[in-house]
């Protein structure tokens, strides 16, 4: 069920059987000639409700989904929207107080966006402190790989934007959306840092900041022509499976063990 559609009295209800809220977290920034301002959000919606498919016995509740996050890294591009760390983080925590006025004390926070890691973290522990609340952050780039869908390493350690990742869960989510004359291999710095240097690169043991334009002048880093709408279909099964298990610890999380005080320790 959908927080957004139900009215006050109902949300009294839920809140009595202990639900898990889902908030999904997003982003509005450009992803190259061939996906669109959206893809991030059409992704972690996606995700969100497929999980909810496997979720039948458990009381959970969506929320609205924070659609513009931290992009700062895309901003050189027309079409991307941002808000700055400092405003993402504040506003999860407001949206948790909103829960925890309501009587809610499960949180999970559904990411489908990088640049939103750091905020979200700063977040989650202050919603922690301020609210006694479990919040978990579910990442889904952080997830285990699916095993089985033939997508070479490279592209799994290099398409960070805008790959074939990201294309074929677009082709499978939102096909209309995807501009299939305009996708090539977009070639990241990624790959000559792995042949150049021993432990820099833009994700891993010792990443460094950067933007899109850093990685590939076009935005975009990875080999968007391996995309299929079946790998696609693939990718969304196995995180959306993923969150769901994810969901389901967040329920059976024994939440007594936040709530006592330091003292009783």
């Amino acid at each position: 069920m959908k927080w957004h559609e139900l009215n006050s009295p109902e949300i009294k209800a839920l809140a009595g059987r202990d639900p898990v809220a889902i908030l999904p977290v997003a982003a509005i920034e450009q992803h190259g000639p061939h996906l669109p301002l959206s893809t991030d959000v059409n992704i972690g919606e996606g995700l969100v409700e497929a999980a909810v498919t496997q979720l039948k016995t458990i009381p959970l509740v969506v929320l609205p989904t924070q659609a513009v996050g931290v992009s700062l890294e895309h901003v050189t591009f027309p079409g991307t929207l941002t808000l700055s760390p400092q405003s993402l983080e504040d506003a999860l925590v407001g949206l948790a107080s909103g829960l925890h006025a309501a009587g809610l004390r499960r949180l999970v926070l559904s990411n489908s966006h990088g640049g939103n890691k750091a905020a979200i973290d700063s977040a989650a522990l202050r919603i922690r402190c301020e609210f006694t609340m479990l919040v978990v952050k579910a990442h889904y780039f952080r997830f285990p790989r699916p095993s089985g869908v033939g997508l070479p390493d490279t592209e799994w350690m290099h398409g960070l934007h805008g790959g074939a990742i990201e294309t074929a869960m677009m082709m499978h989510l939102k096909p209309d959306l995807v501009r299939t004359d305009e996708l090539q291999c977009f070639s990241s710095l990624g790959e000559e840092l792995e042949r150049t240097l021993a432990w820099i690169r833009p994700e891993g043991v010792a990443p460094f900041a950067w933007t899109s334009y850093d990685l590939n002048p076009q935005g975009v880093s990875g080999d968007a022509t391996l995309a299929t709408a079946e790998l696609g279909s693939r990718l969304v099964e196995h995180y959306a499976s993923v969150l769901a298990e994810v969901v389901r610890d967040a329920h059976a999380f024994p939440i007594g063990h936040l709530e006592r005080r330091e003292t009783e320790v």
